[in-house]
Order: structure tokens, then C-alpha cells, then sequence
């Protein structure tokens, strides 16, 4: 049985629709990197993508992005780091990750972006922030027990500025967490009782996260120190 027609990802469908605003698909390669990005893989490949793939860093999330995803044909998922790919350089027209890098290892990943990101390409990226300079302790074990090293929310286009990029697009986009995160947690209940015991098995991972990170959100007050910021970018020299 595949998960319900939803989208387990911090901002859920809102970044690629922004991003659809902003970005002719047609005819591009594209690479979307992290767990959980099944279905916008698929929109993007129904919006006229010549090649869709998707990498992911762990066996089980490579079960689940199986088990998840209907155009098993047509999208390529396999499982790499994502701070030392397979890929060729220049390669991608967009790389698109939605809160998957926002990790220990984001420098890493960035440098390997850059070099599969061809000149002209976009990268598209969800980085989970920090509101505030200091937070809570449970904030910091939410941030941990995902291994997330947030960001500053207003320091993001900084960041990237100074990694060689060009910002194209931004927009703050915490005001969605709620609602995802309730979204989520109804989604879950009702997806825990469909699934199989093979099934959960495979979720796991996933189904535990949503579920702890939607209650300290939601009943905690993690909503005062965790945001979300999306970005458009290009590499610097090649912004129009």
C-alpha cells in the first residue's frame, strides 16, 4: 500500500509551487535531494522534466521512496552521500532540496551542488532556521535528534551569498509550518491505522520524526524558534 497523496516535508507542496512560478521545468534535468520528496519528484516530471532523480542517504528511506512513489520507471532514486554524489560536473539544470540539507555537513553539500549545478542552473532550497540567536533547550534537542544545524532565519541569503551564489528568488515561509505540522499529525493518525506491519516498519524513521517534531511545534512552542526560508539561487557570474 503506498502513503496517502501528502507530502511529509517542512512547507509541504508550497515550495514547489513557488518555485513553479519562477521556473520553466520543460526539457531540464533534475536532481532532488532528500527523503520524502516522492511526489514533488512526480509533479516535476508531469511538468515536462526530461530527467528526474532523486538521491537519498539511507536504506530505508530508499524503501520508502519506493514504496511511495508511482513512476517507478521514470524517476531514479538510488541511495549516495549527499556531500560526494556519483553525478558528473555540470549536470543538473535544478537541484532541488526541501529541508534535507540544513545539516553538519551543509558546506559539504553545497560545494558538491556546485559542482553537478550547471552554470546556468537553479538550485532551490528549504533551509529549517532558527527565529532567534538562542533557543531553548528543547528546541535544540528537536534540532538535534534530527541532525539540523539551523541557519539564523535572516542570515540565509548570507550564507549563500558567501558560498557563491546569486539569490534569484526568497520568501519566508514559517507561517506554513503550522499548518503542516497539523496537517501532519492528522495524516499520521489516520495513516497509522492503514499500514501494515511491514509497512510501519519501513516509515519508521519518518513517522517518528513528523510525529515528535509536530508536538513540540504544535504543544511546546517550538513555533517561536523554528522557521523556514526558501531560496532561489544561482551560481554567482550567472544570475540574470
Amino acid at each position: 500500500m503506498q502513503m496517502l497523496e501528502n507530502i511529509f516535508l517542512p512547507g509541504g507542496f508550497k515550495v514547489f509551487r513557488i518555485l513553479r512560478n519562477h521556473f520553466q521545468f520543460t526539457d531540464k534535468v533534475v536532481l532532488l535531494i532528500g527523503a520524502g520528496s516522492e511526489m514533488i519528484a512526480e509533479k516535476i516530471l508531469n511538468a515536462g522534466a526530461k530527467s528526474v532523480r532523486m538521491i537519498v542517504d539511507d536504506f530505508d528511506s530508499l524503501m520508502n521512496a519506493k514504496l511511495g512513489i508511482k513512476n517507478k520507471n521514470q524517476i531514479d532514486i538510488r541511495i549516495m552521500d549527499f556531500h560526494t554524489t556519483d553525478f558528473s560536473s555540470n549536470e543538473f539544470d535544478l537541484i532541488y532540496a526541501q529541508a534535507s540539507i540544513s545539516s553538519h555537513n551543509r558546506n559539504k553539500i553545497v560545494k558538491e551542488i556546485k559542482r553537478i549545478l550547471k552554470q546556468e542552473g537553479t538550485f532551490c532550497v528549504g533551509e529549517l532556521t532558527a527565529l532567534t540567536k538562542t533557543y531553548p533547550t528543547f528546541v535544540r534537542d528537536i534540532f538535534g535528534s534530527s541532525e539540523i544545524l539551523p541557519l539564523n532565519h535572516d542570515e540565509c541569503s548570507k550564507y549563500y551569498r558567501n558560498h557563491g551564489f546569486e539569490i534569484h528568488y526568497e520568501q519566508d515561509l514559517s507561517s506554513s509550518l503550522k499548518n503542516f505540522y497539523e496537517n501532519a499529525a492528522l495524516e499520521l493518525e489516520k495513516i497509522t491505522k492503514l499500514l501494515t506491519e511491514q509497512e510501519k516498519s519501513y516509515y519508521k524513521k519518518l513517522l517518528n520524526k513528523i510525529s515528535h517534531e509536530s508536538n513540540a511545534y504544535l504543544n511546546l512552542g517550538a513555533d517561536k524558534y523554528i522557521g523556514l526560508k526558501m531560496l532561489t539561487l544561482k551560481l554567482s557570474g550567472s544570475a540574470s
